[in-house]
């Protein structure tokens, strides 16, 4: 930080602390507006400080993490800690994708771990969190919204964001997307079973190289031509090749079944 940027900043914080002074002589409506106000002055002051941010990002997630290692109070409480902390990160830097999404887990396994109903405020913040994270960069929670929406049942707006996820490519493989608990109430209706089929490989039925000339031939050949044509494609495909270009080596052959391997993984695929 520069002198006159810190300079800056200590002016703003005096500034902040004056009107908190000023506000504390006030009562009524008049109070209220300065405390606002001071409030204001000081996420001034904080803003934009990167190191700040980042470090209270990853205090939180070390925080979530030994959260998941622990049970009870002592889980809840380290649970409780972590969203302070993504949620202060969120006041420094409003855009700081990780504070959205890792906050709203921790709010979703905070939830979970007290037992809540899905009305409780702490999914109802978890689903905001998500959707600040949607705002901040569009894909990154859409699945995570899935989840809250499955568990709330919400039937339409989980299968849009499902659809959502593949589209952005951020959906998990199918077997977490099937043991993942959240999903657990949707897993066995029509919808989601529909949902789970379209994700299936489509199978390439694109003929080979050989039988599409053969079936080119075919066409403007008479009839009694078309077996002679086949038997004479399989010869040329299964006989060894005497020229110079069968001599390659056998790295050679390896690359060339590495090439075949890709295009049919890229197949796969789609």
């Amino acid at each position: 930080m520069s002198l006159l940027s810190s300079f800056t900043k200590n002016s703003r914080l005096q500034a902040a602390i004056k009107t908190v002074a000023e506000a504390r002589k006030n009562d009524g409506g008049k109070a209220d507006q300065l405390f606002i106000k001071a409030y204001h002055e000081f996420e001034d002051v904080i803003a934009g400080d990167l190191v700040l941010a980042q470090s209270l990002y990853n205090w939180g997630f070390a925080l979530l993490q030994q959260g998941r290692t622990k049970s009870g109070e002592t889980a809840i409480a380290l649970y409780k800690e972590a969203v302070d902390k993504f949620s202060f990160c969120a006041v420094v830097d409003p855009n700081f994708l990780g504070a959205a999404i890792d906050g709203g887990v921790a709010l979703m396994e905070l939830a979970r771990i007290k037992a809540v109903n899905m009305d409780d405020g702490l999914y109802l913040s978890a689903k905001e969190h998500f959707e600040r994270a949607e705002k901040i960069h569009k894909g990154t929670a859409v699945y995570n919204l899935a989840c809250i929406y499955a568990l709330m049942e919400n039937d339409d707006a989980c299968l849009a964001a499902l659809l959502d996820a593949v589209k952005y490519g951020c959906l998990p493989s199918q077997q977490e997307v099937l043991s993942d608990p959240d999903l657990e109430k949707i897993k066995e209706k029509g919808w989601f079973l529909d949902f789970i089929e379209s994700l299936r490989p489509v199978v390439d039925k694109t003929p080979s190289p050989e039988v599409a000339e053969v079936a080119e031939v075919a066409e403007v050949l008479p009839e009694k031509n078309v077996l002679a044509v086949e038997v004479e494609t399989e010869a040329s495909v299964d006989a060894p090749d005497t020229s110079e270009a069968a001599a390659s080596s056998d790295g050679d052959v390896a690359a060339d079944a590495e090439d075949s391997t890709i295009i049919r993984s890229e197949h796969y695929k789609l």
